[in-house]
């Protein structure tokens, strides 16, 4: 008889497949199998009455959790449970984080297995962590699953109570959260800052001197023996000059007049000095540090990283990927250790092993940084991967082996010189021996810091030496505003916060910016109008929720009931229940926020209000309103901005004319996607929206004449019969520009882009049929599959992986479905691209399907006192049963 192996991903069933008896049988859970509802047809029939349903949690009976079966995971669990018949024992074995336990849990409760059972925990996927873990197998830990459980019962308690009131008083679609509203204010708050502050202006010297050949240059420091100041003396969040601060600000009169006075006069060396420096390595990856570097050197955004790493570890190359440890095993040290020996050689070892203590607060999750997978680590060059894949294991094994390598010793130069009244300093930097840097330099989120790990050399100088001044520039310096986070820095503000969890934060991040609460410009994430607007309304009425010292202790909450030492549910019924509870606070939310003040932003030195409306944020002015453009942040958002906005709205005509078929108006309209043309006024009465139409990409909104308009507002525009197939053509304007469709009826649709100097307006037939008949694969053509998984059993036609613009993704026919998070190309098997078709709703079969099927199908486990059942856990060990574990469910 064969044992089942229960793991997440396809990949990882793989992998770890290789390492295991052949009597061993590795199935995938793909993920979670059971969650909360998403939504109301979610909701089994018998529960749709409940005033707490759509919550998804009986708040009025112990907070238990409403579970169902996800449409895309119910024939997974099918599989499972016909796996396991025939089978002596069933071995668990997801990731040993609290996601990892919670699965293993939710699997036990649904597949009530009848043989003995274990749980099998991993750090890395290699034939030894295998065998090592086959032989220290244990029983479920309930703390662990208590905490991911209160957990996602906060998440959802915030996200489900609050959203609902954001919609109400601000606009649809928003969204609250635990973690995600704190991240958002601090991007709002950093914006605030930027709003609040005021550049400031210094000038300053810097001269090019000579000595025996040798060039070097030096900056003005003093003047009259008083400091000249730099942008240090000035404050990073306000821009003004510290306070008590002693120094001279030089303006641009002054400093030319210093160059013109120093011209031709003679420089003294005055005062040499050298100082030694040691720089030590820095520890191994965490979650956390993984995701700040590879946005810094990869520009690989959280999520980006997490996919990725998510897929070296299945694959067996690096260890588990979701840690906030910096230790590193015994092993790891030696396979480290042996890597510089071969690499570097004996010199650029640590005369002793390094190992380093954790320091974030509300430290867990795994036991081991992040490192090459291993008792020997494989170099980047012998991996076989290639592109993002080998670009992070390359980070991962140069980051582990420069933990274990020797010191840096540099040597920090600086020369005073003295010329006249003004004192000047030169400064360098000697690399003594350069140690770990020889493997690896941390990044930094400051781009000049890159400079300090070059070399700069000064020619050999003895005090009252005269160089020679080659040029004297007056330099000036504007203060900038406060950086905006990047993910980098976001990510490590929220760690050292002890806000959220690493394995959390690329999710969060996402959220953030699919809801539009912020934009990525430049790397930076910019908040919008409406993260202003929600952050003051919890500001306002929510205070705790948003303050990151609240949801620290939320954190170190949650850590102490995974210890046992907090209990879960007192904790929840204080958080959500009383006149002081989450519950209430809503409900007079709702009664309480005016919704007009709610939408209105408040920003300084502005006399014009900001709200926001329907089609997003506006300016409103006794002169009138006008769109703010989509690209336009608050930080930037002044007063000759503002009247530009409002001058270029008076500016445009009401109307250009009257159609000459409708005779309805036509508008010139300025939104905040950009200019566009609108047919005739919206009827109140009725949900018909009036015909629109943007203009074509250049083309400004006061160039647009009557005649444009009209033949716009035509678009998309009919070209007639294709020649040969009888097929359809038009053209019309898109999101990525003007485009030719060719409609072939049932063989589908075909789009081109139409370059200049081809005119959506006036491109003709005979000109769209030639564009179609240039070579596709000129044009972006048809798309050749990334693998092929099969022939569909329904109608025979193939089953492939694609790329798209957006991932990658399994297609057949007509259906789409992307790749689920952790799974690669080469783990996806045709069952699984099969029941994710299915999902998505891509059977071929018609069937008949009675009302009673959709009830089996849902199994919905609630945690009443009342209807506790007991379940056990049996491991393999011989005549032992393992402890009683009580489930308190019900499943219906």
């Amino acid at each position: 008889m064969s044992t089942l192996v229960i793991v997440e991903s396809s990949t990882k069933a793989a992998t770890i497949s290789k390492f295991l008896p052949s009597s061993y049988v590795v199935k995938a859970s793909v993920g979670h199998v059971r969650d909360l509802p998403s939504s109301a047809d979610e909701i089994p029939p018998e529960y749709k009455s409940q005033k707490w349903a759509n919550l998804g949690i009986n708040v009025e009976s112990g907070f238990a959790p409403l579970y169902i079966i996800p449409k895309d995971k119910r024939k997974i669990v099918q599989e499972l449970k016909t796996a396991l018949k025939g089978c002596q024992e069933l071995i668990l074995a997801t990731d040993e984080d609290r996601e990892g336990e919670s699965i293993s849990w939710h699997l036990l409760q649904l597949l009530n297995p009848k043989v003995p059972t274990k749980r099998m925990v991993f750090h890395e996927i290699t034939k030894e962590a295998i065998q090592k873990a086959l032989k220290n197998c244990r029983n479920i830990d309930e703390h662990i699953v208590h905490a991911q459980e209160t957990r996602r019962i906060l998440d959802r308690l915030v996200g489900y109570t609050l959203s609902p009131l954001l919609w109400r008083k601000i606009a649809g679609g928003l969204s609250a959260g635990r973690v995600q509203s704190v991240a958002v204010r601090l991007l709002v708050m950093k914006e605030r800052q930027r709003r609040a502050f005021r550049s400031a202006q210094y000038w300053d010297l810097k001269a090019l001197l000579a000595h025996n050949k040798a060039e070097f240059d030096s900056k003005l420091v003093a003047v009259d023996g008083v400091k000249v100041a730099t942008g240090a003396d000035f404050d990073p969040n306000t821009g003004n000059l510290l306070a008590g601060k002693k120094v001279k600000v030089l303006n641009g009169a002054e400093a030319q007049a210093l160059v013109a006075n120093l011209k031709d006069k003679s420089w003294t060396v005055t005062g040499l000095e050298e100082k030694p420096v040691t720089r030590k390595p820095a520890p191994p990856f965490t979650t956390s540090t993984l995701q700040q570097e590879a946005n810094r050197k990869l520009r690989l955004s959280a999520k980006g990283t997490m996919q990725v790493a998510q897929r070296l570890y299945e694959q067996g190359y690096i260890t588990y990927m979701r840690t906030d440890s910096v230790s590193l095993s015994a092993q790891a040290i030696d396979a480290a250790r042996a890597c510089v020996l071969e690499k570097y050689g004996q010199e650029y070892l640590s005369p002793q092993p390094r190992q380093y203590s954790t320091k974030s607060k509300g430290a867990q999750e795994a036991h081991e940084a992040i490192r090459p997978a291993g008792s020997t680590f494989r170099t980047p060059r012998d991996t076989k991967l290639a592109d993002t894949e080998l670009k992070l294991y390359d980070l991962i094994w140069k980051r582990t082996v420069a933990s274990q390598m020797a010191d840096a010793r540099q040597t920090h130069l600086s020369v005073d010189l003295q010329v006249e009244n003004a004192g000047f300093r030169s400064s360098g930097k000697r690399i003594d021996f350069p140690g770990y840097l020889r493997a690896y330099v941390e990044g930094s989120d400051d781009p000049h810091a890159a400079i300090e790990d070059q070399e700069i050399i000064l020619p050999a100088l003895v005090k009252g030496d005269k160089p020679d001044c080659k040029k004297l520039d007056a330099i000036d310096h504007e203060t900038q505003p406060p950086a905006r986070y990047t993910e980098a820095s976001l990510v490590k503000m929220l760690e050292s916060e002890g806000i959220g969890r690493p394995s959390t934060y690329a999710s969060i991040i996402g959220t953030i910016l699919d809801r539009h609460y912020a934009q990525l410009q430049s790397n930076a994430l910019v908040p919008s109008f409406t993260a202003f607007a929600v952050t003051a309304l919890l500001e306002k009425n929510f205070p705790a929720l948003v303050d990151p010292s609240f949801t620290a202790r939320m954190e170190q909450t949650l850590d102490d009931i995974s210890t046992g030492t907090t209990q879960w549910l007192p904790y929840l019924e204080k958080f959500y229940l009383g006149d002081n509870g989450l519950e209430n606070q809503v409900k007079l939310g709702f009664t309480d926020i005016d919704a007009t003040l709610a939408r209105t932003i408040d920003l300084d030195n502005l006399d014009v209000k900001i709200r926001i409306g329907k089609f997003g944020p506006f300016i409103e002015a006794e002169s009138g309103n006008a769109s703010i453009p989509k690209d336009l942040t608050p930080a930037d958002l002044d007063p000759e901005t503002i009247e530009m906005l409002l001058k270029q709205k008076s500016s445009t005509p009401d109307t250009l004319g009257n159609h000459p078929e409708t005779g309805e108006p036509i508008y010139p309209k300025l939104g905040p996607y950009g200019p566009y043309v609108q047919l005739g006024d919206k009827d109140e009465d009725s949900k018909k929206k009036p015909k629109q139409s943007s203009l074509p990409k250049g083309m400004k909104l006061e160039d647009v004449t009557f005649e444009i308009a009209v033949e716009l507002l035509k678009l998309p525009r009919s070209l007639g019969t294709h020649p040969e197939t009888g097929g359809k053509l038009q053209t019309n304007l898109g999101r990525f520009g003007p485009y030719i469709l060719y409609d072939r009826g049932k063989e589908g649709k075909e789009y081109r882009s139409l370059k200049a100097p081809d005119d959506v307006l006036t491109v003709s037939l005979e000109r769209a049929v030639a564009i179609l008949a240039e070579p596709k694969a000129t044009r972006g053509g048809k798309k050749e599959p990334l693998r092929t998984l099969g022939n569909h059993p329904d109608d025979n036609e193939p089953v492939a992986i694609f790329a798209g613009p957006y991932g990658k993704y399994i297609k057949h026919g007509k259906i789409n479905v992307g790749i689920p998070e952790g799974e690669t190309v080469e783990g996806i098997g045709l069952d699984t691209a099969l029941s994710l078709l299915v999902a998505k709703g891509g059977a071929v079969k018609k069937t008949t399907t009675k009302k009673t099927t959709t009830k089996k199908a849902v199994t919905a486990t609630t945690k009443a006192k009342a209807t506790t059942t007991k379940s056990k856990t049996t491991t393999a060990k011989k005549t032992t049963t393992a402890k009683k574990t009580t489930t308190k469910s019900k499943t219906s």
